[in-house]
């Protein structure tokens, strides 16, 4: 059996990967961008799209559209892939779920995506702001759907319970790697407790999702594996992504993946059961989110792909 890679979070210039062509980012630029980026500013608010270095944040913000970070931007974790800062966050705003709502209503979004650091310094996790910050973008916002983005709570169960108490139109929650990876790539995370956060999220009526970074060196049969597992888990929706080194101080690529991989996911995704697989090398947990609010919509994409040409296997995001 072939030794698997070991991941070190060294890069020196002799054994770090070359990008491929296929990796082109969109600069930000133009009228909506700058919408935007004004928005975030003047209420004081927090982006992964920023904080997260988001290869997408020129074209999203482009749109019109952000997600939105709630409970600050310093996290109490040190994931080896993650650009957020890590360190003593700030006390938690309470004024911030109002801001929040404001700003998703003055830059008209119909759909919004909330994510957060996390807190595990608190003894809620950070949850109770949870559902104050649904409750006012829903107040301000009735016909604006929302997916929320959370932390796994460190297995506290009566916090994620408040979660599925204000129902939001999707909850999403990232295994990020396969699990012969977790413990060098989320350190302190879990990927039998992401399993379970996702299991708990079908069993309390949510639409559920999470997403998976390719690239950090899984092997193919681990990528079906974790896709298998989170299927068995009630996921609906999965997102597969290239990983992409924020820094020299995190993990390094250790191989681009080729679009026609991503495809190849994607069509065996579907043929699990999944109901919406979005997979490419820039996608990203909120890439084209607003799609996944719709049960059945991928799936229904995906068999008018097949009925046009049976053979044909385009890769969604890239």
């Amino acid at each position: 059996m072939q030794e698997l890679p070991v991941i070190s979070n060294v890069n020196t210039a002799e054994t770090r990967v070359k990008k491929p062509n296929w990796l082109r980012v969109k600069l930000p630029i133009g009228e909506e961008y700058r919408h935007v980026r004004n928005m975030v500013d003047t209420h004081k608010l927090h982006t992964i799209c920023e904080s997260g270095n988001c290869p997408n944040m020129g074209e999203c913000w482009g749109e019109g559209t952000a997600t939105f970070m709630i409970l600050g931007n310093i996290c109490t974790r040190s994931c080896g892939f993650c650009a957020v800062a890590t360190g003593r966050p700030e006390p938690v705003d309470w004024d911030e779920p109002q801001r929040v709502a404001e700003a998703i209503y003055l830059m008209k979004v119909k759909h919004a995506v909330i994510t957060s650091v996390d807190r595990d310094e608190l003894k809620d996790g950070g949850s109770i702001i949870w559902p104050n910050t649904k409750n006012e973008v829903r107040a301000l916002n009735p016909y604006t759907t929302l997916e929320t983005l959370i932390p796994d709570f460190k297995g506290q169960w009566e916090n994620l319970e408040r979660i599925i108490e204000v129902a939001p139109e999707v909850v999403s929650h990232n295994v990020e790697t396969v699990e012969r990876l977790t413990r060098q790539v989320r350190i302190q995370a879990k990927y039998r407790r992401s399993m379970e956060v996702i299991r708990r999220l079908k069993d309390g009526g949510m639409r559920t999702k999470s997403g998976i970074m390719l690239g950090l060196g899984e092997e193919k049969e681990e990528v079906l594996q974790t896709l298998q597992d989170l299927k068995d888990n009630g996921c609906d929706v999965v997102t597969l992504g290239q990983y992409l080194q924020p820094t020299q101080k995190h993990l390094p690529v250790v191989r681009f993946v080729h679009p026609d991989e991503f495809a190849e996911y994607r069509e065996e995704g579907y043929k699990m059961g999944l109901d919406f697989v979005e997979s490419g090398p820039l996608v990203r947990s909120s890439y084209h989110s607003e799609k996944h609010v719709i049960p059945g919509e991928g799936r229904r994409r995906w068999e008018a792909e097949k009925s046009l040409s049976p053979t044909l296997s385009q890769g969604e995001g890239a």
